[in-house]
This record gives structure tokens, sequence and C-alpha cells, in this order.
């Protein structure tokens, strides 16, 4: 195989949840540059209608599909809808993510739950629903969207986040050894401190940690959430097919320092 064949998603087909902003954005965008056919799963319609114009720029097709991912309903729903407008499904990028920040003694169980739910059974069922798709077409692919903070606690109001992550991380273990018999390969991706949306105020309103967190990586610098992409298109595409149950961190060398 060539190496632009390596690399080549073109026909594929790629869902991503919570794939309408952010780092998921950030993925959705290089998986359709790589020529593949995106489900974007998130919440907010507005900001999904966005998203699906600049991903179809690409010149790949594009559909939203509103989820729900706390409800096992909607995620049924959401491969349902995608064997409807593709007839199968290649990649599934597992990368709704939420947070409570709290003390671990103020949370309540709800608290955790909301948290646990969404970062770690949301992937599980996921995973459970496109399986029989992938099993059938003779492959796939499963990508897990953890964080540094699976690798480090996550602070006095990271309890519920840094657990869910670390579990994201041995459910892909776990399924890429389950799974392999039948050339499903899935793998994780930590990021680490990237600019977003929700942390492009940081360097205003908390510049001492901004600068604190900005010297212990080795880069010296946050990251885009396009240097996401090749990560996400080498794990999603033929490239990775004897690559199963890795840990991949995308972090600028902060967890080695």
């Amino acid at each position: 195989m060539t190496s632009g064949k390596l690399f080549d998603l073109t026909g594929r087909v790629a869902i991503v949840t919570g794939g309408n902003g952010g780092l998921g954005l950030g993925m959705a965008l290089g998986l359709a540059e790589a020529g593949a056919n995106i489900v974007v799963a998130a919440r907010n319609q507005e900001k999904t209608a966005a998203a699906l114009s600049q991903i179809q720029a690409q010149g790949v097709k594009a559909i939203g599909v509103t989820v729900d991912v706390n409800l096992e309903s909607d995620i049924t729903a959401m491969v349902g809808r995608t064997m409807e407008a593709f007839g199968r499904v290649d990649i599934l990028v597992n990368n709704a993510g939420m947070t409570v920040r709290k003390e671990p003694q103020e949370l309540s169980v709800d608290e955790w739950d909301q948290v646990l739910n969404v970062n770690l059974r949301a992937g599980f069922l996921a995973a459970r629903d496109v399986y029989p798709h992938m099993k059938n077409q003779g492959g796939g692919k499963i990508i897990c969207i953890g964080s540094m903070f699976s690798i480090f606690g996550g602070g006095g109001s990271g309890a519920p986040y840094s657990s869910s992550k670390g579990g994201l991380v041995q459910l892909s273990k776990s399924l890429a050894v389950a799974w392999a018999k039948d050339n499903i390969q899935s793998n994780a991706i930590l990021p680490g401190w990237f600019m977003t949306e929700l942390t492009s105020t940081v360097p205003v309103t908390q510049p001492e940690r901004f600068d604190l967190i900005s010297r212990r990586i080795p880069t010296g610098r946050w990251g885009q959430p396009e240097e996401l992409k090749g990560a996400v298109v080498f794990l999603a595409s033929p490239a990775s097919d004897y690559v199963t149950g890795a840990v991949l961190t995308v972090d600028g060398g902060y967890s080695v320092t």
C-alpha cells in the first residue's frame, strides 16, 4: 500500500460525538480532509449547522444528529441514523465530555453520575451499538478521547472527570482485546492543554495559571484543535491496522516533564 493510501479515508464514515466545536470539530475536519463522510453528533443544533458548513466545504458528505449522550435511546438512534444515511460506519470518535468543578466532598451522587455517564458510559454505549455494523462490514476503528488527566489526578475539582477519563482509556484497551478478532482497532488519544472556546479566556482571567502551565509544556505553548488532526486520521486509517489498545498523548510533551 502506498503512503498516500495509508491515510486515505475516502468513502469511510465517521461518527464524532461532540463534533460541533472545540477539539471535536478539529478532529472532524481532519477526518473530512482525509476523505471521510462525517456524522456530527451533538446537542446544540446551531453549532452543529455551523460545523457542517465547514466540514462539507472539504468536499465530503456530512449530517448532524441531535444527541443527548445521557440517553441510551439517543445513542442507538444516532447509530441508526448513520446507517440510514450512509449504510455503514467505519470510525467512532468518542469525544463528548463534561465536568463539574467541585471539591470531591461537595459532589452529589447525581453530579458524579452525570460526569461518568457523559464521559464513560456514553462511550461504551456508542461502541456497543456500532460493533455489529463494524463486524458485519469486516472491521472498524474506535477512538476514545481521554485526557492527560487519564494519567494525572485532576486536583480537588477534577475527581469525576479524571475518574471517567481514566476509565475511558481502560474501556478502549478492553475493547481492543475483545474485538481484535473482528478486525476492530480500539485506541485512545490523550489531549493536553488546548486553546478552545472553553479555555480561550484563561490567559486573561487566570494569567498566573496560564503561565505556570505554559512553562511546563516543553513546546512552550498550548495546542490548537487542528493539531489533533494527524493523530485522529492515523488511528482512523489503514496506517494503524496493527495498532490497537494504544494510548497516544498529544500534549506538547507536558506529560513527560
